[in-house]
């Protein structure tokens, strides 16, 4: 299930468990917002009118407040020495996208557990990558094999450039 949302005077496709970069929300980062949706889709159902749609709501999560990339703004007059750079940088809200109406998004708790175990055994298999190199260094590449048709085809002889007449050189 996804839902449209709109904040900051765009819209966004929404689903559980999406993280957006939203115009900034004076929200402190741990805390919950909840939105509106203009449109709904569960499945095959669409429902497209903002006022049943609006029944659902999307809960998000505030991850962090942020700065967005900066944004080059040159203002230009031609012939008439007028030339400006000026930088901007948006302020930004990270969200974590919790819920859309009745489905949530998996729970990350249970995928963390099993990643501390994978690093554990990650040094073990640095030990072996490093000796398989050195093996696979001493194969030589295969040799080409040359067949009738190739070894039957020359290159073409390339032809002599054509001479210059009198009247042209001078």
């Amino acid at each position: 299930m996804y839902a449209i949302i709109k904040t900051g005077g765009k819209q966004y496709k929404v689903a559980p468990g999406d993280t957006l970069e939203i115009e900034k929300l004076d929200v402190e980062p741990g805390k919950k917002v909840t939105f509106d949706a203009i449109c709904t889709v569960d499945g095959k159902k669409l429902e497209a009118d903002a006022a049943k749609a609006g029944k659902t709501k999307v809960e998000a999560v505030v991850v962090d407040q942020i700065k967005g990339d900066k944004q080059l703004v040159f203002k230009f007059k031609k012939r008439k020495s007028y030339k400006k750079l000026r930088g901007h940088r948006q302020n930004l809200t990270s969200i974590r996208i919790e819920s859309v109406g009745t489905e949530k998004a998996p729970a990350k708790s249970a995928a963390k557990k099993p990643a501390a175990k994978k690093t554990a055994a990650k040094p073990a298999a640095k030990k072996t990558a490093t000796k398989a190199p050195a093996k696979s260094a001493a194969k030589k590449p295969a040799a080409k094999k040359t067949t009738a048709k190739t070894a039957a085809k020359k290159p073409a002889a390339k032809k002599p450039a054509a001479k210059k007449s009198a009247a042209a050189e001078k």
